[in-house]
């Protein structure tokens, strides 16, 4: 259950407002979160490379058609040139923009939190030759957003982000529908980032998402608020489901707000399992908290678990 998906009255701006204020968080991310996501990621290409590299002398074993001649001749000893694999890698972001994403009792509603990490992984993954395209979970159902590299198309496609409407009901494919239809498009190698608040049944997209992290590294960012895990001790509360315009009066007695957080707290468990079993990596983003250094933290995290040799999945 969840409150009306009207703006929670006495809630900041939402945190891309502004053109001014999406400069500053390029800016504030490449500073702090730069190579954080990516590394040294391995090229999608097999074999040595295509990328011309530096000249050695040549040994024996080396295939006699990475001969140099220009270097062979300037230095009177013959010499190989060196290759470097292809790196480009292509981040697909899975951005729910559903009716429950719009919800927010502090700081900032799940939506906006969601679409600033969006734009946080959009500059990450904007280096000169990746490329970054999604798919969103609107109100109209699936929208396909292709890949564009560079600034521009980083920048183009957050555009887009920002103006899709606001979900007042839910119905559409779901989270489910959304991960399956991208596990069965013809797609190179990479990475997937899915925001969502995951408030779709688990078995909904357990299955889907794992198809998608057999192909891909995943990243399952899951934005949730503090309403989603206790009540609030103000007598009868007025709750409406935002996905199905259910309404409830509840009684919030200390009984109630008890095994409300019991049952939040063993279901928050539930989607973290399924997310790991798939073979992704979960991180929990709270509304109520600076989503930037929650997003470095997980980061950093994988970075040194990657270091350390163990996989930088949900299983390490």
């Amino acid at each position: 259950m969840s409150r009306a998906s009207a703006p929670p009255a006495g809630l900041p701006p939402p945190p891309l407002a502004s053109a001014a204020a999406v400069r500053r968080l390029s800016l504030d991310v490449h500073r702090r979160l730069d190579g954080l996501v990516q590394g040294d990621h391995l090229g999608y290409l097999p074999g040595p490379g295509t990328e011309a590299a530096e000249a050695r002398p040549y040994a024996a074993g080396d295939d006699v058609r990475r001969l140099d001649w220009a270097v062979t001749a300037r230095s009177a000893e013959p010499h190989v040139r060196m290759t470097v694999a292809e790196r480009e890698l292509e981040t697909t972001l899975v951005v729910d923009l559903s009716a429950s994403m719009s919800f927010g009792s502090a700081g900032a509603e799940k939506r906006d939190v969601a679409l600033a990490l969006a734009a946080a992984f959009l500059h990450l993954g904007s280096r000169p030759g990746d490329r970054v395209g999604g798919l969103v979970i609107g109100p109209d159902g699936l929208r396909h957003l292709p890949a564009r590299s560079g600034r521009t198309g980083s920048m183009t496609t957050l555009r887009t982000l920002l103006s899709f409407p606001r979900a007042a009901e839910g119905g559409g494919p779901g989270l489910g529908g959304a991960l399956t239809a991208l596990s069965r498009r013809p797609r190179r190698r990479g990475l997937t980032v899915v925001l969502s608040d995951l408030v779709d049944p688990v078995e909904s997209w357990q299955r889907p998402l794992h198809l998608v992290a057999a192909r891909s590294e995943v990243v399952v960012a899951q934005v949730v608020d503090r309403r989603e895990l206790a009540l609030p001790d103000v007598g009868v509360l007025h709750l409406v489901d935002p996905e199905t315009g259910r309404q409830e009066q509840v009684r919030t007695s200390a009984r109630t707000r008890a095994r409300y957080a019991a049952a939040a707290a063993a279901r928050a468990e539930d989607q973290r399992r399924a997310v790991r079993a798939a073979g992704a990596g979960h991180l929990a983003v709270r509304t109520d908290a600076d989503w930037l250094p929650q997003l470095a933290a997980f980061l950093g995290a994988r970075r040194r678990l990657r270091g350390a040799g163990r996989p930088a999945g949900s299983r390490a």
